[in-house]
């Protein structure tokens, strides 16, 4: 019993505070940004790119990158001669409509003027996100959340990250979120990789084993696009030519706190 106590005070609380306050910006890889104003458009960085996500309208003065492709590679960083691209550690990227992911929704939603009320603004206390995703689960399923992975054909790099997902730093069965084993059990379905050729049944019969109603999220640059395998044959372009996906959460891989956040999009997505 001693030797307990001493473990308890010598090791302080392990789990991270996410979504109670911001995660720490640490040396992580995050949103890939390039400021067409410094860009020259010598197309160096269109040609580097491995998953061919950078977009360049050289006559029109546009340049960017479809982040639902993007496996922040930082290759564009590294070879733009006139420093236009540098690599921020923002990782809330998952969108609920992939064209929000693309260039041109991206520049549309950057133009736009927003006027915020402050006496308004939702209480975004750590109490008060977990009550109000605990009474959303509730609502919605009668229980906790209970979520089945499914690898349609990935590297495993974010199968690692969905892993780490429950252990002592992420705790995600601290909101109310558990995994199961049987997607007959299941309420959501995290997928990874591009549904290669071999996996593609097995998806969809998947997909139709889990009751309803239920959520699916596409996790990583190959769930939502194909990523660097997009156009091959033996793959698909995403995940969504062959089940319907509430949420898509860019990245190779997303980190822990990007798909906990992608979680949490997804469960406004319910009705």
């Amino acid at each position: 019993m001693f030797k307990t106590l001493k473990k308890i005070i010598q090791y302080p609380r392990l789990t991270q505070e996410y979504p109670k306050v911001p995660a720490s910006g640490g040396p992580f890889l995050g949103q890939t940004e390039i400021n067409p104003e410094k860009c020259n458009f010598c197309g160096e960085c269109v040609l580097r790119c491995p998953s061919q996500a950078i977009v360049m309208a050289k006559e029109a003065g546009i340049i960017g990158i479809n982040y639902d492709a993007c496996i922040f590679c930082v290759l564009c960083e590294e070879v733009c001669p006139t420093g236009a691209v540098t690599t921020t550690n923002q990782f809330e990227l998952a969108e609920k409509d992939k064209a929000m992911l693309h260039v041109d929704k991206t520049v549309a939603v950057k133009n736009q003027t927003l006027i915020i009320d402050e006496n308004n603004l939702p209480d975004t206390s750590y109490k008060a996100v977990c009550m109000d995703l605990e009474a959303k689960i509730k609502k919605m399923f009668g229980r906790s959340l209970q979520i089945r992975e499914v690898d349609s054909g990935s590297c495993n790099g974010c199968d690692y990250e969905i892993n780490a997902l429950n252990n002592p730093v992420n705790d995600i069965e601290r909101l109310g979120i558990s995994f199961v084993a049987s997607p007959r059990h299941a309420d959501m379905l995290l997928v990874t990789g591009t549904a290669t050729r071999n996996m593609q049944l097995a998806l969809v019969k998947t997909y139709h084993a889990a009751p309803d109603p239920k959520l699916v999220v596409a996790v990583g640059a190959c769930a939502c696009s194909g990523g660097i395998f997009k156009d091959s044959y033996a793959t698909s372009n995403g995940i969504d030519s062959l089940v319907p996906v509430d949420v898509y959460i860019p990245g190779c891989p997303p980190r822990p706190q990007a798909i906990i956040y992608g979680i949490l999009k997804a469960l406004d997505r319910m009705k």
